[in-house]
């Protein structure tokens, strides 16, 4: 690169960020997403804005955004974790099924009317499905709304698209490429797809929480940021080199970092990363507004904002609906859902580097985006009043009926033999499709490089045999795991107690499906050694050699891979909950996070009593990556501390929703209109506080404050807790630790 390319890259990155930071700085002045105000500083920094500079080189940005886009979803990779995904149920997958098939035929079919053709509205049915969960969670915030009964399914359902739109984007690169809709080609994309994302969860689960426990005390920030970028941008590699997209390969080690005890971490260490290079993406975003078009389809614009909002409300709606939730939440759900966001930027450059979307078609959904985005908080409030309306509008009758299906949906017993062989399926499921990927792997492993080693170094007599036994024996655990029956001891006997009202045909379904597939990779290893009969009959020996003669070693092998496995991803559970982390007989150690809305935060240890109130003990408090162990009764107790607790297994699951609960966690008695939370404010020079003793500051009569704690920096610039006695002297760069609304709380700054 010469010396002018440098130069051009560097002015043109310095002009986007300090357009982005003015603008930025005016839109949080003006309450509204910054989001907005990358979007309005890129369009100032493109060639159609003629007032300010523009860039030198727009590919400049173009790389600058491709790295925002690895960064972004990286970091929403963080926060998915596939752990969390099962902890959301079904109900989110469903509704966020139904929402994005919905919004994707719809786009498509007004696609088709607005005279696009099929892949451009497929693209753009796409674009349309995604909903934004960083304006969803800004409008909620600034509405003061994070604590009604709808918001937690709300962010299920937004986790599950966030997975969706990551399948989309291949399915779509897949049909941009082939320039056609095959049902051949999507099954087999997203057959890949599936099996290099368990391929890459399970080696990336099996290995990674292993590595960094081993060597946690050699790993510091600087070390962890490096090591888990280096993760990021290797499997946005690997992910081109197997066929998928930089963004997708970012995403999945997100994903599996988000899994471990480091996630939170990581996510620290990384989110002025994913701040910087999101804002560049952003920015790239505006400079891709161009008036003129929009102008030209101001109708279409129009048209597609009416389309978002109308179709989210219905789509929204009927999923929360058809898994059981009220009208009222359901309807509530459905109107916070109306805008894109992020998502659709991505699947919109996407299309645009793939040459299959005309140019106008990004400007156009840019401008969509920020339509829907204003009026969010509008259709978020006027939910209710809808909801009134609606019920007024229906029949009684609906109305009951609807009413009596979601209590009937959320409170249907199901019977024990089914709850059991429910649990025995999943495990079935869970193994057959881990173990079947590995196996399938190992063998494509073995046939590309094992292969030519063996036949260039044995003789032709002999190289497909040895080939085969080797790749036999390294396949063999993983047979095993197939064949192992997925029905526990315990659930066996529960079974046998409900005699006469059970039936064992699933049982017997399962093992003879095993024992095929395990015949079937068998005879793959085969092919080339015995004809088709006989490669038959050597597999099922094989198979039974398997089973019963290689039992005991291998039972012994794949517990002891399986412990590790499940262990590992359980890890960040284990460790909040404490499974896993037994002491003595009944007593676990438990790591459990402070949030805002503890009941015992600002306290100190011995104010809480948790030992007299809860039974359980802490053993040590952590605070910014220093530990303090077995703190004394005066330490006080802030949000974002690690608590290490010592108690029986109902101690310690009592215990999590009181700990970690959140400032926006529903609360008995306070208004909807009053925040109360407790948080830090440093004091400036320029605050009315500095130089005021406490008994002076009038902290409850002018702000509604109740003083906890002072922190100060010594002259070694560590942190010290002062008591608020009256006769305390607030400084400068004092950060008070006050409970009170926030709005009033900013005054004193």
């Amino acid at each position: 690169m010469s010396e002018e390319a440098i130069h051009s890259l560097i002015s043109d990155l310095a002009l986007i960020l300090m357009l982005g930071a003015v603008v930025t700085v005016l839109f949080k002045k003006l309450k509204q997403p910054v989001v907005l105000g990358y979007i309005v500083a890129g369009f100032i920094a493109s060639p159609q804005f003629s007032l300010f500079p523009s860039v030198a080189v727009a590919e400049n940005i173009d790389f600058w955004a491709q790295i925002g886009i690895i960064v972004l979803l990286f970091s929403l990779g963080l926060e998915f974790s596939f752990k969390k995904l099962l902890n959301v149920g079904g109900s989110a997958v469903v509704t966020a099924g139904i929402i994005v098939l919905g919004m994707m035929g719809l786009g498509a079919m007004v696609g088709k009317f607005l005279g696009y053709g099929m892949v451009d509205s497929l693209f753009l049915g796409g674009m349309l499905s995604m909903s934004s969960t960083t304006i969803i969670l800004k409008a909620l915030t600034d509405l003061n709304m994070r604590q009604r009964k709808f918001v937690p399914m709300i962010f299920a359902v937004l986790i599950v698209e966030d997975l969706f739109a990551v399948v989309l984007m291949v399915v779509l690169s897949s049909i941009a490429v082939n320039k056609s809709v095959e049902g051949g080609q999507m099954l087999s994309s997203i057959f890949s797809l599936a099996f290099f994302l368990i391929i890459w969860f399970t080696v990336g689960i099996f290995l990674l929480p292993s590595l960094f426990n081993r060597y946690k005390k050699l790993i510091s920030d600087e070390m962890m940021l490096i090591i888990s970028m280096g993760l990021c941008f290797l499997m946005a590699i690997f992910s081109v080199k197997s066929g998928f997209s930089l963004a997708l390969g970012a995403f999945v080690m997100g994903s599996i970092l988000a899994g471990t005890v480091e996630a939170k971490r990581i996510e620290r260490l990384v989110s002025p990363i994913k701040d910087l290079f999101g804002a560049v993406f952003f920015i790239s975003v505006g400079m891709m507004v161009n008036p003129e078009v929009i102008v030209a389809h101001a109708g279409t614009i129009a048209l597609l904002a009416v389309v978002v909002v109308v179709g989210m409300i219905v789509f929204g709606t009927f999923g929360m609906l058809a898994t059981g939730q009220p009208l009222k939440n359901a309807v509530e759900s459905g109107f916070a859902l109306t805008q894109i966001g992020e998502f659709s930027f991505i699947i919109a450059s996407l299309g645009t580097s793939l040459k299959v979307l005309p140019p106008s078609m990004y400007p156009i959904i840019v401008a969509v985006s920020v339509i829907t985005t204003f009026t969010t908080p509008f259709f978020i409030k006027k939910a209710a009043p809808a909801h009134k309306a609606l019920v007024k509008i229906l029949p009684q009758r609906m109305v009951k009926a609807l009413s009596g299906y979601s209590k009937t949906a959320r409170t249907a017993e199901v019977p024990e033999s089914r709850e059991i062989w429910s649990k025995v399926g999943k495990r079935y499921v869970l193994r057959l499709v881990l173990y079947s990927v590995v196996t399938c792997a190992i063998i494509y492993v073995s046939g590309k490089h094992l292969w030519p080693v063996i036949d260039n170094n044995v003789h032709e007599l002999w190289d497909e045999l040895v080939w085969a036994l080797i790749t036999f024996a390294m396949v063999s655990p993983f047979l095993y795991g197939v064949l192992m029956p997925s029905i526990k001891v315990s659930e066996r006997n529960r079974l046998l107690e409900l005699k006469g009202k059970v039936s064992y045909v699933p049982l017997v379904v399962m093992n003879i499906f095993s024992v095929l597939l395990a015949v079937f990779y068998i005879m793959i290893i085969l092919q080339g050694v015995y004809p088709s009969e006989i490669a038959f009959v050597v597999s099922v020996v094989f198979a039974l050699l398997v089973m019963f003669l290689l039992t005991p070693l291998l039972k012994k092998r794949m517990t002891k891979l399986e412990r590790r496995f499940i262990g590992n991803a359980n890890e960040r559970e284990n460790r909040r909950t404490g499974h896993g982390h037994n002491l003595v007989s009944d007593m676990h150690l438990a790591y459990m996070v402070v949030g805002h809305g503890c009941p015992f935060v600002g306290k100190t240890l011995r104010e809480a009593d948790l030992r007299r109130k809860y039974g359980v003990n802490v053993v040590n408090v952590e605070r910014k990556g220093v530990v303090n162990p077995v703190p004394p009764s005066d330490t006080r107790v802030f949000p974002g501390d690690t608590l290490g607790l010592i108690g029986t297994e109902e101690q310690i699951e009592k215990m999590l929703p009181i700990v970690e609960r959140d400032e926006h966690d529903e609360q008995v008695g306070v208004s909807a209109h009053t925040e109360t939370r407790f948080a830090s404010y440093a004091l400036t020079t320029k605050s009315p506080l500095v130089g005021k003793a406490l008994k002076n500051a009038r902290l409850r009569e002018d702000y509604g404050a109740l003083l906890v704690a002072v922190e100060r920096s010594n002259d070694d610039q560590e942190s010290q807790y002062i008591s608020p006695k009256p006769d305390v002297e607030f400084a400068a760069g004092d950060i008070l630790w006050l409970v009170g609304d926030p709005k009033s709380l900013k005054t004193i700054l």
